[in-house]
């Protein structure tokens, strides 16, 4: 009697050892769940946040991790660094072409765009008078903090000073330029621009170049500027133009000349990712009109509907799932 319990109970757990070992040689049945690594721009922080919690709730067996930043510090993270990521978003789109592709990519998708905007909260000085016409004589008063993020690491940096250069030309003041930029103390240029939120909603800052998205999801106040100068309207492109910033380039003491050009986010697969079929499967949700992009829209990012990419090669170079959800224009 006894060696038969003995009989059933060695049964019983053989049962049970080839019963979990079948259960991890199926396909997709890992204990663990498949992770998708998404590279973004810390200005598109709250929207992913939503697309993150809505895509795994779709797919339980998928874990998002998003790593924000500044878009040129982190496609650096992926080129010179080699972080594993599966997408890289960025701020702007042409980041990823200077940055990424060839090398770390194959092709690159507009996905949204984007305005710059003069943030404050009721803490700001002189909130009470701020508009679309005083605003740069305010920020020229030596009792008034303001900042931007770093140029050589957020694109929302070089393009705050885009937007005084472009402001000097609209509002004919010579020197205007110059005058912003050594009233604005180097501690006041953060690594990216969400950083200054914090700052001007404890009062110690009172203005901050945002993007309208961000000032949008946080509830900021803000002053919306003239369509030739708030780098947001591609009509006015030609306009934008007139606007260079230098930052640094690839390699240590290369810089690199930044044209005025209206806000524009990218999208790309990093080559060779962790996992590729997650990372398609994610690309397709964020391109779908009504997931996505729906989102983007929500919080104050207009998207492109459908998003795009500037040939047919690229097209050709797309994931077949993803190649009839782009259209190609320039």
């Amino acid at each position: 009697m006894k060696q038969f319990k003995i009989s059933v109970a060695l049964t019983r757990s053989v049962v049970l050892i080839t019963a979990c070992l079948l259960v991890l040689s199926i396909p997709g049945a890992a204990v663990a769940k498949d992770k998708i690594t998404i590279f973004h721009a810390g200005s598109l922080t709250v929207p992913f946040a939503k697309m993150e919690k809505e895509f795994e709730a779709a797919h339980p067996g998928i874990d998002v991790m998003r790593v924000p930043g500044g878009s040129v510090k982190i496609a650096r993270m992926i080129s010179e660094l080699g972080k594993p990521a599966d997408i890289m978003a960025s701020a702007d789109y042409t980041v990823i072409d200077r940055l990424l592709v060839p090398n770390f990519a194959d092709w690159n998708i507009r996905f949204a765009t984007n305005q710059l905007v003069l943030c404050y909260t009721d803490k700001s000085k002189y909130a009470n008078e701020i508009n679309a016409d005083n605003w740069y004589e305010i920020l020229n008063r030596k009792d008034v903090s303001w900042g931007h993020s770093d140029p050589n690491l957020d694109p929302c940096g070089y393009r705050s000073l885009m937007v005084l250069h472009l402001a000097e030309k609209y509002y004919n003041k010579p020197g205007l330029y110059d005058t912003l930029d050594a009233g604005r103390p180097k501690a006041n240029i953060r690594p990216k621009s969400v950083e200054l939120i914090s700052l001007l909603n404890t009062g110690n800052m009172d203005y901050a170049w945002e993007y309208l998205s961000v000032a949008v999801q946080h509830g900021l106040k803000y002053v919306v500027l003239p369509d030739e100068i708030n780098l947001g309207n591609y009509k006015h492109d030609a306009y934008y133009k007139q606007a260079k910033v230098k930052i640094t380039g690839k390699k240590p003491g290369t810089w690199v000349t930044k044209t005025g050009k209206s806000c524009t986010y990218g999208v790309t697969m990093v080559k060779n990712c962790p996992n590729p079929e997650g990372a398609v499967m994610f690309m397709a949700y964020l391109l779908d009109p009504n997931g996505g992009l729906k989102i983007l829209k929500d919080m104050g990012q207009p998207p492109f509907v459908p998003c795009r990419v500037n040939s047919q090669k690229v097209v050709q170079a797309l994931p077949a799932s993803l190649a009839d959800m782009v259209e190609v224009k320039n």
